[in-house]
């Protein structure tokens, strides 16, 4: 009897020690580790498979929409437009549709360097403007800068005009001609705008107030250039300001004189 209470109590505390399997448990736990592991991995591998085709599709779409330039604020297919509705193409309609694009992106680049060969010529212009007023001794009369909006000749009331009338002197004839035969090379828009004081008009003159005579004085520059010289008329726009952009003061005579002026601006736009 107690030799069988001995062996119940040395198996007891052999279970309860964990016998020679004991050591072990900790493989379990291991083992459950791995497999989860593995688990999530294999999740992490399948989500991140990605579907050739559709990437082949959306990578297309969005380098026609770029291309193209088919902006949404112009009323163009933008993001959402043509280009997401052919989603499911053959090799040959997408080479098709990316043909219009192709031309879209030649045309702007012909934009581009039709911009870029205006803009030597604006600067050639004012040299040539520039040189041609120093050498005849005019820089008082006559004012060249480059300004945004384009190349701006300012001349001098006095040196086109007598006194309230709109009528060319005979001795602004030579710079006439010269700025006609530069105008003719260009392909531009040249403005031509009058400016006065703010003096009231003298009554002797047959023009109401300093708006008719500022737009009378453009109109007879632009009429110089299209009938004398017959230059195209579409390259040309006109306008009277009277007193109501000054260059100066109009409190001193001398701002005055600066104010009463023409101005033709060779801009930096290209004719349609």
């Amino acid at each position: 009897m107690s030799m069988k209470r001995r062996s119940n109590r040395a198996g007891r505390r052999k279970r309860e020690s964990g016998g020679d399997n004991g050591r072990d448990r900790w493989l379990i736990t291991y083992a459950d580790l791995i497999t989860l592991l593995l688990i999530f991995f294999v999740m992490m591998f399948a989500m991140s498979r990605l579907d050739t085709q559709k990437y082949q599709e959306i990578t297309q779409s969005l380098q026609v929409t770029f291309k193209t330039g088919a902006s949404i604020l112009d009323q163009g297919a933008g993001l959402t437009g043509t280009a997401n509705k052919n989603t499911h193409k053959t090799p040959d309609n997408a080479a098709k549709s990316q043909q219009p694009s192709k031309k879209s992106a030649d045309a702007l680049s012909d934009r581009e360097l039709a911009f870029r060969k205006q803009e030597q010529e604006l600067q050639n212009l004012m040299k040539v403007i520039s040189k041609y007023v120093k050498d005849n001794k005019l820089e008082d009369q006559i004012f060249v800068a480059d300004q945004p909006q384009g190349i701006t000749i300012t001349l001098s009331d006095k040196f086109l005009f007598d006194v309230g009338k709109a009528d060319l002197k005979s001795g602004s004839v030579p710079v006439m001609d010269k700025l006609a035969s530069l105008f003719k090379e260009l392909h531009t828009i040249i403005s031509i705008e009058g400016h006065t004081d703010n003096l009231p008009i003298v009554y002797s003159s047959k023009y109401k107030d300093n708006w008719e005579l500022s737009g009378a004085r453009a109109l007879s520059v632009l009429r110089y250039f299209l009938d004398q010289k017959q230059l195209d008329p579409a390259g040309f726009q006109y306008a009277g300001y009277g007193d109501t952009r000054p260059a100066a003061d109009n409190s001193a005579e001398a701002g005055r004189q600066k104010n009463r002026r023409v101005e033709i601006i060779v801009l930096r736009q290209l004719k349609e």
